[in-house]
């Protein structure tokens, strides 16, 4: 699965987040409505779009679109890092929250966005990734490919005055970044790839390389083979240019 990231296609831990819905009561209980749980609320991380769950110090209350520290060290208003949040089960609170809090963060970081017009490359020999986003079409993608050879976009202001009927900058990518973190719709065609967010746990690929994982490494202990610290399987074959990893 192509997973062309701006920063890091590799998994990596947010450090801030932006509050989606805070629910000071917990998440209400249908068989129980009138008891009360423990605080908790849903967050959005700044670097990779992460759907987060967590739950603050006690005598803390968190404000939608707070942006809050919950990397390592102290922590201001944060207790503890509950884990990664699946799209269908947001609040709707944090679903309309959730496109202006994506836009609040592009608009934050235009710099990081503006290389990525600047610099993103072909898909395949029919498409280019720019075509992945809603909005642009053969036609923008023509035009950005060209004016940028002119010159580098400096700003999305200069992207729109130079590719005239493109739309917001920031606002087609924040809908691009919606679709990619929306779990309750079946992937196919240009909606499989993965640009601006990490491929979630529960993908397809990600199961298939967890459960390729699990047997190679049943069958790498029935051979009597033992892992080493990074999981790969040591052999008593000496390394030769056949066999060298």
């Amino acid at each position: 699965m192509d997973n062309p990231n701006i920063d890091n296609p590799n998994p990596k831990k947010e450090e801030y987040i932006i509050i989606l819905d805070y629910l000071k009561f917990g998440y209400v209980n249908p068989e129980r409505p009138a008891a009360h749980g423990k605080p908790v609320a849903q967050a959005i991380g700044v670097d990779k779009f992460t759907l987060i769950e967590v739950t603050p110090k006690d005598g803390i209350d968190l404000d939608i679109h707070d942006k809050v520290y919950i990397g390592s060290g102290k922590r201001d208003k944060v207790n503890r890092v509950k884990g990664l949040l699946d799209f269908e089960n947001l609040t709707a609170t944090s679903r309309i929250e959730l496109e202006y809090a994506i836009k609040e963060i592009i608009s934050t970081k235009e710099d990081i966005y503006i290389k990525f017009f600047n610099e993103v490359d072909s898909l395949n020999i029919k498409m280019h990734k720019l075509e992945l986003i809603p909005g642009i079409g053969k036609k923008h993608t023509q035009m950005i490919l060209e004016e940028r050879k002119k010159e580098p976009f400096k700003s999305f202001e200069d992207l729109k005055e130079r590719v005239p009927l493109l739309g917001d900058p920031a606002d087609i990518i924040a809908k691009r970044v919606r679709l990619e973190l929306d779990t309750t719709q079946v992937k196919r065609g240009k909606n499989k790839y993965y640009m601006f967010t990490q491929i979630p746990n529960r993908h397809p690929s990600n199961r298939k390389k967890r459960s390729n994982r699990g047997r190679n490494n049943r069958n790498n202990r029935s051979k009597g083979r033992k892992p080493n610290k990074n999981n790969k399987y040591r052999t008593n074959k000496p390394k030769t240019s056949e066999n060298k990893e």
